[in-house]
């Protein structure tokens, strides 16, 4: 099939593009190549989508913004599947930069609304996150949980995205379906997120900042389990639910529209995972214990019940097994960049 895969430059849009490039698909991708993170990085996985693809990949640089940009694409693209990974990425980013997340999150999202309901799409998947759970301290994260409270502007937008989503499924009949993801990582990561910065620090011996003192949870989750349940979600196509307007459920609808947590469903103590870094790395931590910063919270934990039951999928890496693949190639990643200079 054709897939149209935004944010194929990034880390999950990456692994995404790249595994159905080796099952023999073609990926039409779109990346911005932005500064918020090293576009060397970005780059090089672009390199590697060439090198696989057998002619199969084909890449377009621009903004989500950019509506006529958009269209062409589709215009020009014979599209079965779009999976939209794309957008202005980074919880404490938003809140300096608030305008950039309206920008790219909600503009941007419209754009490939709008070119969806105009191609008639067969299936939208896209990216929503983990934070729009905001305030909620109970545990595990239900996609049935109420998610009216968000503590960044990053949370917000995705929120937004999420009821935009439905608005145009129930509008056009277009299928849709929202992945929130919880804590991704792995190799190639993405070097704003805390184990790559904390990895950063730790080989140079620099302090690391540990907010909260430390007493924070996280649902870590390999990107090769996660990549699975996106591409998994992506060719199915939802339908409408036994929805119940007297007593209406977040997740589901009498449109053709779902909502899954996409995570590892095993919050990790951030000690603990700071710990094995240090192992792998072969180095100790300088940590700097700071209070909870604003716009974060004290725990993710992914309730993965509906992805399992609806697609059989399970999370299959351990924390330790993912950090230890993350190293390996860290390591490599920073020898290769000394000697490039």
């Amino acid at each position: 099939m054709n897939y149209f895969v935004t944010g194929c430059a990034g880390f999950i849009g990456f692994y995404t593009a790249l595994n159905l490039l080796k099952e023999g698909h073609t990926v039409i991708g779109l990346d911005s190549i932005n500064d918020y993170y090293s576009p060397e990085l970005k780059k090089n996985r672009l390199e590697i989508l060439r090198n696989e693809s057998g002619g199969k990949f084909y890449f377009h640089q621009g903004e989500l913004e950019d509506e006529k940009l958009i269209s062409g694409i589709f215009d020009g693209s014979n599209i079965d599947r779009v999976i939209h990974l794309a957008g202005q990425a980074g919880v404490r980013y938003s809140i300096e930069n608030p305008r950039a997340y309206v920008s790219s999150n909600i503009m941007g999202f419209l754009n490939i609304l709008e070119a969806c309901r105009l191609h008639k799409t067969a299936h939208l998947a896209f990216a929503s996150s983990s934070s729009v759970y905001g305030m909620n301290r109970k545990a595990p994260f239900s996609e049935k949980d109420g998610v009216d409270h968000p503590v960044s502007l990053y949370a917000a937008t995705k929120r937004a995205d999420e009821l935009m989503a439905h608005a145009y499924s129930t509008l056009f009949s277009i299928p849709v379906t929202g992945m929130r993801f919880f804590t991704v990582y792995g190799p190639m990561g993405r070097p704003d997120m805390a184990y790559f910065k904390f990895a950063e620090a730790i080989t140079k011996g620099k302090p690391i900042d540990v907010y909260n003192n430390g007493d924070l949870l996280r649902d870590f989750s390999y990107i090769d389990d996660i990549v699975k349940a996106v591409i998994l979600i992506a060719n199915k196509i939802p339908s409408g639910s036994n929805f119940n307007p007297e007593k209406p459920e977040p997740d589901i609808s009498t449109s053709p529209f779902r909502i899954y947590n996409v995570g590892n469903s095993h919050p990790e103590k951030l000690m603990d995972f700071i710990s094995i870094l240090e192992e792998k790395l072969g180095q100790k931590a300088v940590k700097n214990f700071l209070p909870m910063q604003a716009g974060d919270v004290y725990m993710t934990s992914a309730d993965t019940s509906s992805l399992e039951k609806d697609f059989g999928w399970k999370p299959s890496t351990p924390l330790r097994d993912g950090l230890s693949r993350f190293c390996e190639w860290f390591l490599q990643y920073k020898k290769n960049e000394k000697e490039a200079y």
